[in-house]
Formats: C-alpha cells, structure tokens, sequence
C-alpha cells in the first residue's frame, strides 16, 4: 500500500492533472489509432499508468486526465482500470475537449487545455495543482515536490533533471540561484555559445544533491506544482502552452522555483525512444524497475492465464500474461499480454504489443479463405529491430528486418521510423514476405 500522505502535506489539498497529450505525430504509426498515453508499454500497461501510479503512490487520488485526440482506448482502459471506493473521495477523470457556446476550438497547448477545463478544476477544493505529463516514464514521490514548494513559499515549481549538452537542443534548459529559484529559462537551446551561458554553477552542486563533477544542465521535466490563485492569475491571457510561453513568462513576475530530481527519467516522445525504452526492461538491471514492489505500476486487471512455453530458447525477455510460445527462439524482446509465436521463429529485439482477443477456429478458417494468416507469428519466420503492433498478422516464413532500408518508410505493409520496422495495429504480413 502507498504511505500516508506526509504531515507537511495534505493529499486533500492537492488536484492532479495528466497531459493526454496532441497527435503524437512522433509516435505515429503507435498513435495511428490511438493516443499518446494509451501506447503500450513493457508489455501489459500502458504509457499512462506511469503517472497515475505515480499519484496513487504519492498518496493522490484525485486526477484529472486531459484528452482530445485519438481517446477512445485512453477512456475505456481508464475506465476499466482506476476504480475507487466510495468512501476515498478518490478519481480518475477524464475531461475531454468539448466545445461550448464561447469557445469551438481545441486545446491549442498544455495551458489551454487547463484554462479551458478551470470551469471543472476550480470545482475542487485545493491549494495545488500538480500538472503531469502522459507519456514520460519515471518512478516519483510527488510529495517531494509539493513540499519544496511549500517550504519555499513558491507561485510555481519546475521539476528539473540534470542532463548533459548533447541532450539540451530538445529540452527547456533552466538557470537557478542558490535557493533554486529559476532565473533564466531558454527553451530546446542548441547553438554552443548560449550553451556556455546555461550550464549549471558547480558551486551548487552540493546543494542541490548531485553528486557529479561533469558539465551539467538543468531541463524541465514538464512536471509543475501551481498554487492554486497563481494559477489562476498566470492563465488569465491568450497563452497556450506551460513550457514554451507560461513558464518563460511567470520567472519575471512570480516565485517560480526549480525541484531537481536525479532519478531515471525517459520522454518517450519518438518510436525510437519508445524502441530502446522498452528493451531495457529485459536488462538485467533495467532503469526502471516494474517489480519494485513500494511503488507498483497498476493497470487493468485482465485475468488472463498464465503464459505458455513449449520448449522455446528464451533469453532476457519479458514475457507477459496469456502467451503461447512454441519451439522459438526469442531474445531481448517484450512478448505483450495474448501473443501467440509459431514454432521455428526467431525475434530478436521484438516489441510485441500483444493481441486484444483470442481468435476463434472459425476466425482462422475464415482469415485462411481471405488468404490471411492466422493473428500472432507464424512458424519459421524471423524478425530482428521491429515493433509489432496489436492484432498484427504475421504469416509463415516470413523475414522482417530493416537492414539495408532507409532510417524513414512509409509502405502498405510496415513502417519505418528511426531505423525500427512497425508492422501497424491489425496489419497483415502475407506467408513468404520478406521485409
């Protein structure tokens, strides 16, 4: 069970927001047919249970979640997963982008979405607002956030990581003083000569705890703590977005301090960041660890079976609930919840997402008339740097790889984006095909 919410800290006094994020266009094909926080993720959750978990265990149960495009999946996983009892005064929310009679438009930014929801938000009794966003993985106690914020006596808190340079042209780069207070912020900095000007005092360091003697930088994780009357304030204009016009603009006429956490921290903005973020999970030692049990990662309860093998080779792998696994050899791969590998493949670092049904006799003759293979991967087929995504049909025979192709290709079949093949949700690979 999560600890109780410190004494410094009253949960009742805090509102959780989650990002759902825009159209992904990164991600795409993952974001096809869904959005950004409803990607699968290290093979049974979800990009979003990442956050949610994060309040649950930070003792806050009440969250809002943000969404407008793609959102179908996004609502009935949450409306299938996060169930609490009446008595918490516990939720998660969904308020989607609607239109009224004042405004017709869609959430044009981060901050819009919230100004635009104020009417719902302000409903609620509390003293902070924590904004998250919906497709980062990390492993936070908020309650470390809202209590520097509190101590500090701050209109808004940043929480920061420290990077080196190569990692600041695609991040908002921030400059303290000595009590943390923000006094500079340059958004996604790339030429060397305001590089010079940002990195981080090292006479600092001790104070803020890192314990490095390396060139650092101080980015944004676009995770915010508001007090509740500032936010108010700081939204009262036309601006759309926290990182790129509140923040920038609050530093000149607010208190707006930095929180620094040291932590693993991963934006899973591109499919390649998504490809190597995933891969690390069969690590012996992977960055972030889903079997800490202080901190669990919930999703949906699905009461699935356990997995199957059949005398497969399987090595550093995830293997996730309701597989079946024949005479395959598979290594470094996640194998998402329902899949289903045909004896004599070989995945080599394979995302799976896994299958949203078991198909029935009649399914696969009927695919068979159609010429289709059967859902899941067929026998002696052999796929090496590729995600397949969910209900994908992958025949007998089959070879995909990207070796030899371009970094980006769109074809009927598959996709390829940072030199990783994405077979699409429900796509068919015909027996023999070679990639």
């Amino acid at each position: 069970m999560p600890h109780s919410i410190r004494p410094s800290v009253n949960a009742s006094n805090v509102l959780s927001i989650i990002m759902g994020g825009g159209q992904g266009t990164r991600l795409f094909p993952l974001t096809k047919e869904r959005s950004k926080p409803a990607v699968p993720l290290a093979g049974k959750y979800r990009l979003v249970d990442i956050p949610i978990s994060n309040c649950i265990n930070s003792g806050l149960r009440r969250i809002y979640l943000l969404t407008q495009f793609n959102s179908a999946s996004l609502h009935r996983h949450i409306s299938q997963s996060y169930k609490f009892d009446q008595f918490t005064g516990g939720f998660v929310e969904i308020l989607a982008a609607e239109q009224t009679f004042t405004d017709t438009s869609w959430y044009q930014g981060t901050a819009d979405a919230v100004r635009k929801n104020l009417i719902h938000i302000l409903n609620n009794a509390f003293e902070y607002l924590l904004v998250l966003s919906g497709d980062q993985l990390y492993r936070m106690d908020f309650r470390d956030i809202i209590e520097k914020h509190v101590e500090s006596d701050a209109d808004v808190t940043v929480a920061t990581i420290p990077v080196g340079r190569k990692e600041c042209g695609a991040l908002g780069i921030m400059q303290v003083d000595a009590e943390r207070r923000i006094t500079r912020f340059v958004e996604k900095p790339k030429e060397a000569a305001v590089l010079d000007t940002l990195h981080l005092d090292k006479a600092l360091y001790s104070g803020l705890g890192i314990k490095s003697d390396d060139e650092l930088f101080l980015a944004s994780m676009g995770i915010y703590v508001f007090s509740r009357e500032v936010l108010i304030q700081l939204l009262n204009n036309t601006y759309t977005d926290f990182g790129k016009h509140i923040i920038p603009d609050s530093i000149k006429t607010h208190k707006v301090y930095s929180y620094v956490y040291q932590g693993y921290w991963e934006d899973i903005g591109t499919i390649g960041a998504f490809f190597e973020a995933n891969l690390d999970v069969t690590s012996d030692l992977p960055r972030f660890n889903f079997f800490d049990m202080s901190a669990p990662v919930f999703t949906r309860p699905r009461f699935l079976p356990g997995s199957k093998v059949n005398g497969a080779q399987i090595d550093h792998a995830v293997v996730s609930d309701g597989c079946i696994i024949n005479h395959a050899k598979i290594y470094r791969s996640i194998i998402g919840i329902r899949s289903l590998v045909g004896a004599g493949s070989d995945l080599k670092r394979v995302i799976l997402l896994g299958c949203d049904y078991y198909e029935s006799l009649a399914s696969i003759e009927a695919a068979a008339r159609d010429g289709k293979p059967p859902i899941g991967i067929g026998k002696n087929t052999r796929i090496e740097n590729a995600i397949v995504d969910k209900n994908a049909r992958i025949g007998d025979n089959v070879v995909i790889s990207p070796a030899g192709k371009p970094e980006n290709v769109d074809h009927p079949l598959y996709y390829i984006r940072d030199g990783i093949v994405i077979i699409p949700k429900n796509g068919i690979i015909p027996d023999g095909t070679v990639i």
